[in-house]
């Protein structure tokens, strides 16, 4: 029901991502022989309808976000109305901003490789604010497929991360 009152164009109002190339924000996401841009909300911001082909890098970056004038919008559209708590919304998520999390992705031949190296878990967060050193010993959380790189001699040297099972 929220996807089809096109909630989520409301709270994430940017596209989950784009390709990179040459420039931060490469073009090529709608090319020849592809989907068309679609026009629903939400849906409009997504920035590629291209099929992933080995060897590309695009981000990944979703984003949860409490804009004013969009709430404002959704509480006086009924169909969107009926999903929000209001009095918890005004008290506790107005003027709050946002956050977004974004990875940079490479497809590999049989899924993708996570090029973003920073702390994602909760406790990588709180051990990397607590002065602990960065990368970390093991990897928490290998399901996230990051790769772990450091630098040596002015070059990037990936590294083999021991994980612990999830």
């Amino acid at each position: 029901d929220m996807i089809d009152a096109d909630l989520g164009a409301i709270f994430m109002p940017h596209g989950l991502g784009h390709l990179i190339g040459l420039d931060a924000h490469d073009v090529g996401g709608y090319a020849q022989n592809t989907p068309p841009r679609s026009e629903r909300p939400g849906l409009n911001k997504l920035r590629t309808a291209r099929v992933l082909e080995e060897g590309m890098v695009l981000t990944v970056e979703p984003g949860c976000y409490f804009i004013d004038a969009l709430l404002d919008i959704a509480l006086a559209n009924p169909k969107q109305r009926v999903f929000f708590n209001v009095e918890r919304l005004n008290n506790e998520f107005r003027g709050f901003g946002g956050v977004r999390l974004e990875d940079g992705i490479l497809v590999t031949k049989d899924g993708c490789e996570n090029l973003t190296n920073c702390p994602r878990a909760v406790e990588e967060v709180l051990d990397v604010m607590g002065g602990k050193s960065w990368p970390p010993k093991i990897d928490i959380m290998p399901k996230m497929k990051r790769t772990w790189v450091t630098r040596e001699g002015g070059k990037m040297v990936k590294l083999a991360m021991p994980f612990i099972e999830q």
